[in-house]
């Protein structure tokens, strides 16, 4: 999550937001989180109608637990 902040402050066109699935269970299961961390690119949860898995219609980018640095940013570029 670090990561994902730091990106974040150095770009406006990134945003970060770590959530406790415990205390948002709708939220998670929204974005499909079945282990933590859960890191989601493209995410907009709050997208009415919007399949699970899907914002806006667009196909959600995810994956469970961490990566390395360099493969968390190869994963983020490349979305």
């Amino acid at each position: 999550m670090l990561l994902a902040y730091k990106l974040s402050y150095a770009s406006e066109r990134v945003t970060a937001t770590a959530i406790e699935a415990n205390e948002f269970p709708q939220l998670a299961q929204e974005m499909q989180v079945w282990a933590v961390p859960r890191i989601v690119v493209h995410g907009e949860p709050r997208c009415a109608g919007s399949a699970a898995g899907q914002a806006g219609g667009a196909r959600l980018k995810a994956w469970d637990g961490a990566v390395p640095e360099p493969e968390f940013l190869r994963r983020v570029l490349t979305t």
